[in-house]
């Protein structure tokens, strides 16, 4: 439903539907030296009703030659005009055209920038020390107007012809496979590519440049490629294997074929999202695609084949099926999510994927507890509506309904679903409620009823729980972490285990319901396996009962017991003290998801304590953390499971640095020592937490030798691991450093997160926060779009009174425009933390005395 505002804006951003593009042979000719690109366009149309123009999108172009061929072949004059705040170029024609089959002509020109969107260059020195340029793509969601006139809309799909005139020695990648190529007498190369399948404009790619490709690996007749920078052939086969994976499992889930004719994974230095599911040509920042893995954490190979199977995954859900209009795009990138999921568990079973979700699956809903939060699908008009749309609930909260759905329905009539959505959308579009009723056809289950009260509405439901003999009373409210008199109800598709038997399925629909579960008066565990977007608050008689079975419960379920504790806190719901005596109970942990959620909270304690209080809590993490590395130890054992590495790393950066155990910050000096001159043997998770632990403790000395670390290392991993480093010094001269260095040095993708953490980083956030204001025309200047939101997630730790205050003036007089929704949600989350420091920082002290 729309408003009549919805509707002014769908007419000021929507293109009008009188033409519609059929095919688009597109003829691009790049000058690299020049930063400047020629091209034209011949677009197949089909002109539905009677008009006297073509509309369609353009940005930034100088538009030349436009004309149109008539369905009898006659060539008729248009004069192009221009309007910049809807991004439309209008051609009027000489005379009426009336419906039929007609193609439109427009040549245009212009600039290959350095704004890592539409066209754009990205840059790297090769082995001999010259600078060598790179010209690329990335249209999504709405700059493929930046690089050729179009119909920049999902649902205006076209098949792409595409045609690179591009300079001899050059490798030249599109969507599709090469068709032909052929050498101009002024020496340049004419590479024609085949005939995409019909495709949305923000998939279409191209990629030109000093590169090179590994050799094919067939995947049951699928070319699969990664293409690279040279010198780094070793950092491939890791990324074709997991390729390799995710495609068969893939065309056997989806029981469709893959769409395209190949499949080329491109690393790029520069890039400024994770990856682009481009059609055949996905486009990765380095490292994310790249990795060596004897050099690279679990946690780092984890996430390169996590970006791989998410991309992947698009080439069905996404790019074959595709969301009408941005307000569906969480369909896109929440499904993607939970394959990448799904993939990553299936391809290393030991990594127990779905686990280490929960961390992930904590960001979102430390979002999703906020006033500011949004429904996961919501009307979005402008360009700038469409770009904020890339966050974490449309990922992490989108995939965690999924799973949830899945886990309540099971995964067979799930899966059947699925498959019955895409065999009926395939090659067109579609919205979030025909996959509901594909699933509901198939399971029989009131699958729709369900998941709009997820979709269309903020927030999450707190389901409270208590147990009377064998009945068990459940509850529903919304989650807040700041007080709220709204009602809201969802249903809740519930899985309840009791006395630790197998789950049961309730659907709870209402605010309240009384079940008869025999042996509930043993105990009962509420979300049972993890899978549920929601919070659970037990009776206390309930909470004893499991916290003195803490570990007969999965990892999973203890990692929410302490997340769902932790919120409490901060929706001042209970109190700290109480929290760190729940957290003492897991001085035995092994397992990562549960560390990372406990230590992430002691990290938000640590930056609420100053002094006396802080000292203290030093010392209560020395006593809870200690105890679990002398069991782990500092060298991994033989036959040791990947997941005890990631354990191993955590405590060691937990004590290293919120609790400054000095044995242990000796110890990481030591090892990094070893490290550096080339002598190291601890492995990659031990060295990149000693990376920290030394940043944390460091010296200026360390801080020189990070740079030069960063500036010579041999993969992408290592360089992230030093660059992020530098982040971590506590001194604010260090950090002026830093923080210059992201102005001139560092590239504009990476830039930003360091900015972040020196935003986060207690010791010296009064210093990066004074240079953010002073810099925010150059930052906003030299940096990505997308990053500007980002970077200003450090303001949720800026959490005195005092800088809150300068924080929130600060952003109201300089507005983010492409993301002002999840700005308003970072400075709620400041009040929060303002509120949690002005609460429980003297109560904290005081417990610890």
């Amino acid at each position: 439903m729309h408003d009549a505002t919805a509707a002014t804006g769908e007419a000021l951003y929507r293109l009008p539907r009188t033409v519609l593009p059929r095919r688009y042979d597109l003829r691009i000719e790049p000058d690299l030296a020049t930063a400047r690109f020629t091209g034209t366009e011949d677009v197949a149309v089909e002109v539905v009703a009677d008009t006297s123009e073509v509309v369609l999108n353009a940005k930034d172009l100088e538009i030349g030659d436009a004309w149109l061929l008539s369905p009898a072949g006659e060539q008729v004059g248009a004069t192009t005009s221009y309007d910049e705040a809807t991004e439309r170029l209008t051609l009027s024609a000489a005379r009426a055209l009336t419906p039929g089959n007609w193609t439109v002509h427009v040549a245009f020109a212009g600039e290959i920038n350095d704004k890592l969107k539409g066209f754009y260059r990205s840059v790297f020195t090769d082995g001999d020390g010259v600078e060598r340029v790179i010209g690329t793509t990335q249209m999504e969601p709405t700059d493929a107007r930046l690089a050729f006139p179009c119909w920049d809309e999902p649902d205006l799909k076209a098949t792409f012809a595409i045609t690179l005139v591009v300079a001899d020695g050059l490798l030249t990648v599109s969507n599709a496979a090469e068709s032909a190529r052929t050498t101009l007498p002024d020496g340049r190369v004419e590479v024609r590519f085949a005939d995409t399948i019909p495709m949305s404009t923000y998939l279409v790619a191209w990629v030109i440049g000093p590169l090179v490709a590994t050799d094919a690996v067939d995947v049951d007749g699928v070319p699969l490629r990664v293409v690279h920078v040279p010198g780094k052939e070793s950092l491939a086969p890791f990324a074709l294997d997991v390729g390799a994976f995710a495609l068969r499992l893939f065309t056997g889930y989806y029981g469709i074929p893959y769409p395209g004719d190949k499949c080329d994974l491109i690393a790029l230095p520069d890039f400024a999202a994770g990856a682009m599911e481009n059609l055949g040509a996905i486009t990765f920042r380095e490292a994310v695609l790249l990795v060596d893995p004897a050099e690279a954490t679990r946690g780092e190979l984890q996430r390169v084949a996590d970006v791989i199977s998410h991309e992947l995954a698009h080439m069905w859900f996404g790019d074959l099926v595709t969301m009408k209009w941005w307000n569906g795009l969480w369909l896109n990138e929440a499904f993607a999510t939970f394959m990448e999921l799904a993939a990553v568990d299936a391809f290393r079973p030991e990594w127990q994927r779905w686990v280490s979700f929960t961390n992930e699956r904590a960001g979102a809903f430390a979002i999703d507890g906020l006033a500011s939060t949004r429904p996961i699908e919501y009307p979005v008009h402008s360009p700038e509506e469409a770009e904020g749309m890339f966050d974490l609930l449309t990922y992490e909260k989108g995939a965690s309904v999924l799973r949830m759905l899945e886990q309540y329905l099971g995964e067979d009539g799930f899966r059947a679903g699925i498959r019955r959505y895409l065999h009926g959308h395939e090659y067109g579009n579609a919205e979030t409620t025909d996959l509901w009723d594909a699933i509901e056809e198939a399971t029989d289950e009131p699958v729709r009823r369900i998941m709009d009260t997820w979709i269309f509405q903020g927030g999450h439901p707190l389901i409270g729980v208590d147990v009377d003999g064998e009945r068990v009373t459940l509850t529903q409210r919304r989650f807040r972490f700041l007080p709220d008199d709204g009602e809201a109800t969802w249903a809740v598709p519930l899985l309840v285990s009791v006395d630790g038997g197998e789950p049961e399925k309730l659907l709870l629909d209402s605010p309240s319901m009384t079940v008869e579960l025999p042996g509930a008066s043993k105990g009962v565990v509420v979300n049972a396996g993890g899978h549920g977007f929601y919070r659970v608050r037990y009776s206390s008689a309930l909470l004893g009962q499991l916290r003195s079975r803490v570990f007969d419960l999965e990892p999973v379920e203890r990692a929410l017991l302490v997340d769902d504790a932790w919120a409490s806190v901060l929706a001042a719901q209970a109190e700290a003290p109480a929290f760190l005596e729940l957290a003492g109970a897991f001085g035995e942990e092994r397992d990562p998801a549960v560390w990372t959620t406990l230590t992430a909270a002691l990290g938000a304690i640590d930056r609420i304590l100053d002094g006396d209080g802080r000292a203290k809590f030093q010392g209560y993490v020395r006593r809870l953390v200690g105890p679990a590395l002398e069991q782990l130890g500092w060298e991994p054992q033989p036959g040791e499971d990947d997941l005890t590495g990631e354990t191993r790393k955590l405590v060691i950066t937990a004590l290293g640095t919120i609790g400054r155990d000095q044995a242990t910050i000796d110890a990481a000096r030591e090892l990094l020592d070893r490290e550096l001159a080339g002598a190291g043997t601890a492995g990659p998770d031990v060295a990149a937490a000693a990376v920290t632990v030394v940043a944390a403790n460091g010296t200026t000395a360390d801080w020189e030798r990070y740079l030069d670390r960063y500036r010579t290392a041999t993969n992408p991993q290592e360089q992230l691991r030093y660059q992020y480093g530098l982040g971590q010094f506590a001194q604010p001269e260090l950090a002026s450093r830093t923080l210059e260095l992201c102005m001139t040095e560092f590239r504009t993708q990476n830039a930003p997160f360091v900015l972040l953490m020196l935003l986060t980083n207690r010791d010296v956030n009064a210093t990066a926060w004074e240079f953010v204001k002073r810099e925010w025309d150059r930052i906003n200047e030299r940096f990505p779009d997308n990053a500007i939101p980002r970077l200003l997630g450090g303001i949720t730790a800026l959490s005195t009174p005092e800088l809150a205050a300068d924080v929130e003036a600060f952003v109201a007089a300089h507005p983010v425009p492409q993301a002002a929704k999840t700005v308003e949600q970072h400075l709620e989350r400041l009040r929060v933390n303002v509120a949690l420091r002005q609460r429980e920082a003297a109560r904290i002290t005081a417990a610890l005395a």
